[in-house]
């Protein structure tokens, strides 16, 4: 009959310092990965959602299934007198790297003779914030062609995500 059946306890043999090391490793790894799992699962940038550049310019993109989007422009910003008002941008993002996606869009002014185009790439800072670093040329109307010259402008812009109303 074994010890355990007759109700007397096995002896313990402690294991040797270098297997408690392992043990104690195996499990600091697999706390570490916890804790930096999250950290690591956000460093995806998505382009959905609404943004806000360093001129306080507001946008709101929708995607579809296909890496192509559409949405809407509201700019902070313009010489034009008329009044500003929202205005459609349709893009696409390249599909080999979502991860940080490389991404362009039109945005054609509802309220003047003018279109822009930026160009960019999504980011994910190193404290986990979503960042659209964007280059964008702004091609208005020229009365003549010896007026060409003036109507092109090129500029920056870097955008945030907005908070989400649940936030």
């Amino acid at each position: 009959m074994s010890r355990a059946l007759r109700g007397e306890h096995p002896q313990v043999h402690p294991l040797p310092a270098a297997a408690e090391m392992v043990h104690a490793t195996a499990f600091l790894l697999v706390l570490s990965l916890a804790v930096v799992a999250p950290v690591l699962s956000t460093g995806k940038c998505v382009l959905a959602g609404n943004w806000t550049n360093d001129l306080g310019s507001n946008m709101t993109i929708i995607m579809n299934s296909k890496c192509n989007f559409s949405g809407s422009y509201s700019t902070a910003v313009s010489e034009t007198p008329e009044k500003i008002e929202k205005s459609p941008l349709r893009g696409s993002q390249n599909y080999r790297n979502l991860t940080q996606p490389v991404f362009g869009f039109t945005v054609n002014w509802t309220f003047t003779d003018s279109v822009t185009v930026f160009t960019g790439q999504c980011f994910v800072d190193e404290t986990g914030k979503e960042v659209l670093k964007t280059m964008w040329l702004l091609r208005s109307h020229a009365d003549s062609i010896k007026d060409d010259w003036t109507a092109t402008r090129v500029g920056t812009n870097v955008f945030t995500r907005q908070p989400s109303q649940k936030e």
